[in-house]
């Protein structure tokens, strides 16, 4: 009887963190530059005195999808969209260096440039101000170019190159924070071969079908290990009352 409870019980539990990781995945469908979180189940045998028999379920987030999501047009020259693997480094809010897909950006009042979260986006010296001007644009390699404020076209300058990095995928790991880092800590290298879209934005890369189908199978697996829960319950009464009546 305690083997039925203890396996439902855990199958039960795992299965609801496996939904927590499929609900976090569609609520960031629409995140721009999101990647959907990847969790598979485990079988591990319960340690400790007493013989060997008993095994539970687990489930883990064993990574993060590497699939690059569609890419939109939005005509803004602040939209980034980085072409193949690649990552905009930022300063995160403890003023470490982090990565990110998310290309959204915009200028604060200050001239400070920041990604739609208001972390500021980092270049070759650090992060990125952009003087008073009347337009700013984005070349593909990460050069931000300006027309200065009551200037004319012909007086363009570069003001700021992004810093864009792309370190081996195995090197990185994502944060609580959405935000990716080096597996060791120390800033990745700015690589000259990855490049940018301006005026584009890539979408999350979440599959909304398939998280849907998710979310019902988890769905239906709940609900027959709570049944397996009643069905031990039931059976435990009924052995009680044997023992009773006898």
């Amino acid at each position: 009887m305690d083997k039925l409870l203890y396996v439902a019980m855990s199958g039960a539990k795992e299965t609801l963190r496996a939904q927590a990781t499929n609900t976090h995945n569609l609520a960031n469908a629409s995140t721009t530059g999101f990647k959907a979180d990847l969790s598979a189940f485990q079988s591990r045998a319960v340690t400790g005195p007493g013989y060997a028999s008993r095994v539970y379920a687990t489930d883990q987030t064993v990574g993060w999808d590497h699939g690059i999501g569609s890419v939109q047009q939005t005509g803004n020259p602040l939209d980034l969209a980085i072409r193949g693997q690649g990552f905009l480094a930022v300063q995160d809010a403890n003023g470490k260096e982090a990565y990110t897909r998310a290309g959204d950006l915009h200028i604060d009042p200050t001239g400070q440039l920041l990604t739609a979260t208001g972390l500021p986006v980092l270049g070759d010296n650090g992060p990125i101000s952009i003087p008073p001007s009347t337009s700013v644009t984005v070349g593909s390699d990460g050069t931000i170019s300006i027309v200065p404020l009551g200037q004319s076209p012909q007086t363009a300058a570069n003001v700021a190159r992004i810093k864009l990095v792309n370190p081996p995928l195995d090197t990185i790991q994502r944060s609580a924070d959405g935000l990716f880092r080096t597996t060791d800590g120390t800033p990745a290298v700015a690589d000259a071969s990855t490049t940018v879209s301006s005026g584009a934005l890539e979408s999350s890369n979440v599959d909304l079908a398939s998280c849907m189908v998710n979310m019902i199978e988890l769905s239906r697996r709940f609900d027959l290990q709570i049944k397996a829960l009643h069905t031990a319950q039931e059976d435990g009464a009924a052995s009680a009352k044997l023992l009773t009546t006898g």
